[in-house]
């Protein structure tokens, strides 16, 4: 998928930024995401990843804020991360209506669940505190149609590896995309717990 056959609100924020085309990885991915298969993106820093996961996300959204419980999830390894991907997310899009809220181990819990209660359509979170509110009953997953995971390398040195694989039993039908410098063999195990069919895309 071209720059070109993407929402025209993202495609003028693209122009406005300077984006001429797609990076080798984004070239690979970002179709097979639009066309609701599972993928797994490979590729260092600097090939792209964290646009292909905006623009795969606002797209699958149609960049239109809908209902109150998240439609896209987005798992980061900390607060940092959290924050910086959000203020990522917002230049996309601040053209559309879509909302964008962060969940981390280092907010108040209580005033999360509040916040989330508002309404949200993309949300960014740590595994951990994503885990916690949904298992206290302060988040629906039931309208999840896409969950991404940014650099899935944490996974495995916070030790939430399982965590993940617990969060996707608890998710309806979805579609996955993971992105990663490099290919765990752990990794592997998502496409057999729940990423069947998967994609893998190496640049």
């Amino acid at each position: 998928m071209s720059f070109k056959k993407i929402l025209p609100v993202l495609k003028e924020t693209l122009d406005d930024l300077g984006y001429e085309t797609t990076t080798p990885l984004q070239k690979k991915v970002l179709s097979t995401i639009k066309s609701g298969a599972n993928v797994f993106g490979i590729g260092a820093t600097g090939s792209g990843k964290t646009t292909a996961i905006i623009l795969s996300v606002i797209q699958k959204l149609k960049g239109e804020a809908k209902g109150d419980a998240p439609r896209a999830i987005v798992l980061v390894k900390d607060k940092a991360e959290a924050l910086a991907l959000k203020e990522k997310f917002e230049v996309f899009t601040r053209p559309t209506d879509l909302r964008v809220y962060c969940i981390y181990d280092e907010h108040k819990i209580d005033a999360q669940r509040d916040e989330i209660y508002m309404g949200t359509d993309i949300l960014i979170a740590t595994v951990k505190r994503l885990n916690k509110l949904y298992f206290l009953n302060s988040i629906h997953l039931t309208d999840v149609q896409l969950i991404c995971i940014e650099d899935a390398e944490f996974l495995i040195r916070q030790n939430t590896y399982n965590e993940v694989l617990r969060l996707a039993e608890s998710v309806n039908k979805c579609q996955y995309a993971v992105f990663t410098d490099k290919f765990d063999a752990r990794l592997e195990r998502f496409e057999e717990a729940f990423m069947f069919d998967a994609y893998k895309f190496k640049v």
